[in-house]
């Protein structure tokens, strides 16, 4: 009997509402990366003005109907994410959950800009859900990049040891290291907050423009699933 262990649960969910929840956020988020560039003094303003990133208080900081309703489409999505990832794991019955983002922010990118590879702490999933970006046929016709262009790069948890000689034939299943998300306006990206990403450089005539959040998911109950054994 072969089994298979410690799978990387990746899910993908469309937002019904986005067309019009995007052009929305798309005009704020422009307003305040420029407020930005007004209240601080930027060491090279060309290099922010191809890459922006806002503090993880959006939260706390957008007060709009379609936001609100964005932040609802993520917690309904996050709770089916979850729930299938832990299937037969999670106890008979149902389960009371508390869902807390610890940190929303977004990312502005253009100009061959780029996130390079990271990780995400103190939190059990991350998302990633697109706001604008060129349509797919005009940012894969970059000369460059190529279908490459502003994608979104996982790499899987084995990475580290295959470069210290663990390859051979044998484990061929684990050789092809990477995925690549293909952005669209619209799509929420669910991962472990474990799993290595980056975004990739973008150059496009619309401005790449995300929002990144961070969720802890705790039960009324406790968090506590397995038993542990003294002995």
């Amino acid at each position: 009997m072969l089994t298979s262990n410690w799978p990387v649960p990746i899910a993908m969910h469309l937002c019904p509402s986005a067309s019009e929840i995007n052009p929305v956020l798309s005009r704020v988020f422009q307003a305040m990366r420029a407020a930005a560039f007004l209240e601080k003094d930027f060491a090279d303003t060309a290099v922010h003005k191809k890459f922006y990133a806002s503090d993880d208080q959006l939260l706390q900081r957008v007060d709009l109907p379609e936001f609100t309703q964005l932040i609802q489409f993520f917690a309904d999505a996050i709770q089916k994410t979850v729930g299938a990832a832990n299937a037969g794991i999670w106890p008979q019955g149902k389960m009371s959950l508390q869902l807390e983002i610890m940190g929303c922010w977004f990312q502005i990118q253009n100009g061959m800009a780029f996130h390079d590879v990271h990780t995400h702490g103190n939190c059990s999933w991350s998302g990633v859900y697109y706001v604008q970006i060129d349509e797919a046929k005009k940012r894969m016709d970059h000369p460059e990049m190529g279908e490459v262009n502003g994608v979104t790069r996982f790499y899987g948890p084995y990475s580290q040891w295959q470069g210290g000689a663990h390859m051979d034939i044998g484990n061929a299943y684990l050789q092809k290291n990477s995925l690549d998300i293909h952005p669209e306006e619209g799509k929420l990206v669910l991962f472990p907050s474990y799993l290595p990403h980056m975004a990739m450089p973008y150059e496009g005539e619309k401005d790449r423009i995300i929002i990144s959040f961070n969720v802890q998911i705790h039960s009324t109950q406790g968090d506590q699933i397995f038993g542990f054994d003294s002995k």
